[in-house]
């Protein structure tokens, strides 16, 4: 089947269109939002404008569009528009998610997708925190997390590569101060920089770190495919 993606450049979005090649589906597009700030419920924003790299290495052409509104009702009018586009364009027949547990968020697509007659798949749908994440790992998925919003994480965290000996310290702070391991909840967000998807790696040159005490961003300046991987 041909899907599009609503991709924002992390683990989920991009571990969903890795699950989906791997169940015979053919991802055709990307599909991106850029938000109008941080403040929404339904889309994902840190580093969006990077993920143009992503879809040059994966070789999957990406349709943009940006959203003046953070209210929800008006991103799903951009989100249709945006998938009429696809439809329009590539054809597509049903659109992959990377959402795990977000109810409101699956609810929201398969609305959407219904009244655009495409079918959805959602690979991640209830996936065990630790066995995901471990799953990520495995396959070989390179990622650095992006932002950082909960007890526990601190801003040591903004800008790691997240290894297996990472995976087990998160592991133990995620039973001690109570965030979600996947993120699922925001308490983190990530950027892909490797993947098997990819033909080459992404090379962050240039990147800054903001930190308030609390929260943290880690953004990247100026970045690149490395072609001497």
């Amino acid at each position: 089947m041909k899907l599009a993606c609503f991709f924002s450049g992390g683990k989920d979005s991009t571990y969903a269109i890795h699950l989906a090649k791997k169940q015979g589906h053919e991802i055709v597009c990307l599909l991106s939002v850029f938000t109008k700030s941080e403040e929404s419920h339904l889309l994902h924003h840190p580093n969006l404008k990077w993920t143009k790299l992503q879809s040059k290495s994966m070789n999957i052409p990406q349709l943009i569009i940006s959203s003046s509104s953070d209210d929800t009702h008006d991103e799903l009018i951009v989100l249709e528009k945006l998938l009429k586009n696809a439809i329009d364009e590539f054809e597509i027949e049903g659109l992959v998610h990377g959402g795990i547990k977000s109810n409101f968020q699956k609810e929201k697509f398969e609305d959407l997708t219904a009244k655009l007659n495409l079918k959805i798949i959602s690979p991640l749908w209830d996936s065990e925190p630790k066995q995901y994440m471990n799953d990520l790992l495995e396959s070989n998925f390179c990622f650095i997390m992006t932002t950082v919003s909960s007890d526990g994480l601190d801003d040591q965290w903004l800008g790691k590569l997240i290894s297996k000996s990472d995976l087990k310290r998160l592991d133990e702070l995620s039973d001690k101060f109570g965030f979600n391991l996947n993120f699922e909840g925001g308490e983190a967000e990530t950027f892909v920089i490797d993947c098997p998807l990819f033909s080459n790696s992404i090379k962050i040159n240039k990147s800054s770190k903001n930190w308030d005490g609390y929260r943290g961003r880690f953004e990247i300046v100026d970045a690149e495919l490395n072609y001497n991987a």
